[in-house]
């Protein structure tokens, strides 16, 4: 168990990884229209009441915040593309929040991680640290989008990058040096650094108060009870549900909070929590809140209880007045219209996907009917840019591996159930 220090310092670790939701957010969703400050407001609040509630029903130190995706979803697709209305994506993300609840009371969700094998467990831990690491070189403008190749170097001259390849090895030594709370004091040093760089600059000032509560409570559930919507609820739904399970069990392999058998104890109240949270994101108008893959900077801090989420999430409520102060850390850099990048966090979400891959040693890749899905869970992540992706590529490849090399009867029959649901969810 850690001491109260500690849990303190990675429950503010988690949180500066995480700030960059509370302007990420906002600027994603306010292209459907919304006010940009009444979704800081929706996103610090539901972010840090639901974060503070997990920490307390389940003592784990998972944080909660609005979910990267399907919060592009919302703005691009559901209310760019099909020109539905702000309340009509709000009430669909009710919906889906609600059948993932009844998933949960019914045991039904904690069923399928149970059943989930072995292999793809740890597969999915080493995916998202994958996954992580890839966003933080994305942010920290490390590498970069390319028409040809679709990724390459990015432009390392720039004051960012700089900052972010500094913060990078500066954190990287402290690891090295086993010093405690070295990712915390790294994203604090790298500030320093993309302070004398012009990257970061001093608040204008130091309170502020949103008082736009105009997103907040306006679902329109029955605008989204409509036939043709069906395939899109069916959709968020699937995300959802599968994002927070490889979320889980890949920040529980890093933390050991799975048994022996590879099962994490009182599943189902982190379940119940991250249901909820989706309803309760639907409800504050930030839009699906879901357990996050960074809680992992406060686990590799040593946060083991809920004391680091209550930390996290009290953070998250204080943000609420101390805007200026979250942009400094937290906040991005913008080198161009819409376009920001993270250079002060990314550090550290690069050393903690590095932290992650330790599991990998876990699979057998010598038995193909348990490698090749691992492999494929390993690389569906980072390359489709979703969780949920890699992890129906690892159930689907299972599944039919087992089928066709005669031993159908090692598969769970939930096993089948989610592989189909994946297939098809892939061909919708």
């Amino acid at each position: 168990m850690s001491d109260i220090k500690t849990e303190i310092i990675a429950g503010t670790t988690t949180f500066i990884t995480m700030a960059y939701i509370i302007f990420v957010n906002p600027a994603i969703l306010s292209a459907a229209g919304v006010p940009f400050e009444a979704v800081v407001l929706a996103t610090c609040i539901g972010s840090g009441l639901m974060t503070i509630f997990m920490g307390l029903y389940s003592n784990y130190p998972f944080a909660l915040a609005p979910g990267m995706g399907l919060n592009a979803v919302v703005a691009f697709t559901l209310c760019g593309q099909m020109g539905l209305s702000y309340s009509v994506a709000m009430g669909m993300i009710v919906i889906e929040g609600l059948m993932v609840t009844i998933f949960v009371l019914t045991r039904t969700r904690e069923a399928i991680m149970d059943a989930i094998p072995k292999p793809i467990k740890l597969a999915i831990g080493v995916g998202i640290g994958i996954f992580i690491a890839f966003i933080g070189l994305s942010q920290g403008g490390i590498i970069e989008k390319n028409p040809a190749t679709l990724v390459s170097l990015g432009n390392l001259k720039t004051d960012y990058a700089l900052t972010a390849i500094i913060g990078l090895m500066l954190t990287s030594v402290l690891l090295a040096f086993r010093l405690k709370a070295s990712i915390f004091i790294g994203i604090i040093l790298t500030a320093i650094v993309g302070f004398l760089f012009g990257v970061v600059s001093l608040p204008q000032k130091i309170f502020s108060f949103p008082t736009d509560f105009s997103v907040m409570f306006k679902p329109d559930i029955a605008g989204a009870l409509k036939l043709s919507l069906i395939p899109m609820i069916f959709a968020l739904f699937m995300t959802d549900f599968f994002d927070t399970m490889g979320t889980v069990i890949g920040v529980s392999e890093e933390g050991g909070f799975l048994d022996k058998d590879g099962k994490l104890p009182r599943l189902k109240n982190v379940l119940l929590v991250d249901s909820l949270a989706a309803v309760c994101g639907g409800l504050s108008g930030s839009s699906s809140i879901t357990t996050y893959i960074e809680s992992a900077a406060g686990v590799a801090e040593g946060g083991k209880t809920g004391k680091t989420s209550v930390v996290t999430g009290t953070l998250f409520l204080i943000s609420i007045f101390l805007i200026p102060i979250v942009c400094v850390i937290g906040g991005g850099y913008k080198i161009a219209e819409g376009i920001y990048k993270y250079p002060v966090t990314a550090p550290a979400l690069i050393i903690v996907g590095f932290l992650m891959m330790s599991s990998i040693k876990g699979i057998d890749f010598k038995k193909t009917e348990e490698g090749i899905p691992a492999f494929l869970t390993i690389i569906g992540m980072p390359l489709t840019y979703n969780i949920s992706h890699g992890i129906g590529f690892g159930f689907v490849s299972y599944t039919l591996i087992k089928l066709f090399t005669g031993k159908a009867k090692e598969l769970h029959p939930l096993i089948y159930i989610v592989s189909l649901l994946f297939i098809i969810n892939f061909t919708l």
